[in-house]
C-alpha cells in the first residue's frame, strides 16, 4: 500500500519502524567480521544474531498487531515463550551472514511498515488485553510502538554500546 492513502498517524508510525531499521541497517553494514561476532553483555547472543533475530521478530509482532487491529487479545503468549523463540533463534541462525541478515532485515520491515501504512485511525485505537503486559487492555498503537517500532531501536542502542561502551 502506498503512504497517500495511509492516514497520516500509521504514515508516521511505519515511517518511525522504517528509520529504525535503516539505521540499525546502517550500522550493521558497516561492522568488521569481528565486530559481527562481538556479544552482547547481559544477552549473549552475537550482534549478527542480533540483527537477524530483530529482523526475524517483524512478522509475528505484525500478526500480533493484527490482532489487536481486529479487536482480538493477544492471549497465552509470555515472556518465557519470547525467552524460549529467542534462544531457538539464535542456536538455529548462530552463522547468520551479514548478507542474510541485512537482506531479511529490508524485506520484513518494509513489509511491516506496509502492515502498519494498511491501518485505519480506529484500527490504531482498538485495545485489548495483552498476555505480555499483565492483561492489560492497550491499544494496537501501543503495541505497534513498543514492538516492531522499537525493536531495531532498541537493539541498536545495545549493539552501540556493546561495541563502543
Amino acid at each position: 500500500m502506498n503512504s497517500i492513502t495511509a492516514t497520516v498517524r500509521a504514515s508516521a508510525l511505519a515511517e518511525r519502524l522504517e528509520q529504525g531499521a535503516q539505521a540499525l541497517a546502517e550500522l550493521a553494514n558497516g561492522l568488521t567480521d569481528a565486530q559481527w561476532q562481538t556479544r552482547i553483555p547481559g544477552d549473549g547472543r552475537p550482534v549478527g544474531v542480533v540483527v537477524h533475530h530483530a529482523a526475524s521478530m517483524y512478522p509475528i509482532e505484525m500478526q500480533f498487531a493484527q490482532l489487536l487491529a481486529s479487536g482480538q487479545p493477544i492471549a497465552g503468549v509470555s515472556w518465557d515463550d519470547v525467552h524460549a523463540i529467542n534462544a531457538t533463534h539464535a542456536r538455529e541462525n548462530a552463522a547468520v551472514t551479514k548478507a542474510a541478515a541485512l537482506d531479511l532485515l529490508r524485506r520484513n520491515s518494509a513489509a511491516a511498515a506496509d502492515g502498519i501504512r494498511a491501518l485505519s485511525d480506529a484500527q490504531l485505537d482498538r485495545a485489548a488485553p495483552i498476555s505480555l503486559n499483565a492483561d492489560a487492555p492497550l491499544t494496537c498503537q501501543f503495541f505497534l510502538e513498543d514492538h516492531p517500532v522499537r525493536h531495531s531501536f532498541h537493539h541498536l542502542a545495545r549493539i552501540r554500546a556493546a561495541l563502543h561502551g
